[in-house]
């Protein structure tokens, strides 16, 4: 992991390095403390040592003559204790595979059915060229360049069939479920 050190203009002068040298030195140490009281995330402690920075840069000045240190140890304590409060007034946070296996509902035979039916429906509104160019690259599972070949038409005459079928049924199932 490397930290820049903020304001640098890059010069490599002895108090340049030294102040470069010092600021890694409170950085780490910064680090392995938030890391510690975070039971070590690491992509949040990265987050709240880079906060602390951007705090310190912004407002030590403002501070009178304290030392660094133990404010900076204190800005990322009280960052962490802000973050811990926020996540327990927030609800859970879910991940995708969760919410799917949570969230989806199996689907009984009529439910089933009557999906069927709606898509046969909306199918059988396309024009022909459209419903054939569907059914062989969704329902039968072909490639563009093999549903190209059994309905004897160029793969872009085929790719725009897909195309507009699509759009066409699209339209014709979102008029359906209103």
């Amino acid at each position: 992991m490397s930290w820049t050190f903020m304001g640098s203009d890059g010069s490599s002068t002895p108090a340049a390095e030294q102040d470069r040298a010092d600021h890694q030195k409170q950085v780490l140490a910064l680090h392995a403390y938030v890391s510690r009281l975070l039971r070590g995330d690491p992509v949040q402690a990265e987050d709240i040592v880079q906060e602390t920075l951007l705090r310190c840069w912004r407002t030590y000045g403002c501070t009178g003559n304290a030392v660094l240190r133990p404010w900076l140890f204190r800005v990322a304590r009280n960052l962490v204790i802000d973050g811990y409060r926020s996540s327990r007034t927030r609800p859970q946070e879910v991940d995708g595979a969760l919410w799917m296996e949570l969230g989806a509902a199996e689907l009984d035979a009529s439910e089933e059915v009557l999906t069927a039916m709606v898509v046969r429906d909306g199918l059988a509104t396309l024009s022909a060229a459209h419903r054939q160019a569907l059914f062989e690259v969704y329902f039968r599972g072909l490639t563009l360049e093999e549903a190209a070949h059994v309905l004897g038409v160029p793969k872009g005459t085929l790719k725009s069939r897909v195309h507009y079928g699509l759009q066409a049924l699209q339209k014709v199932l979102n008029y359906a479920c209103v």
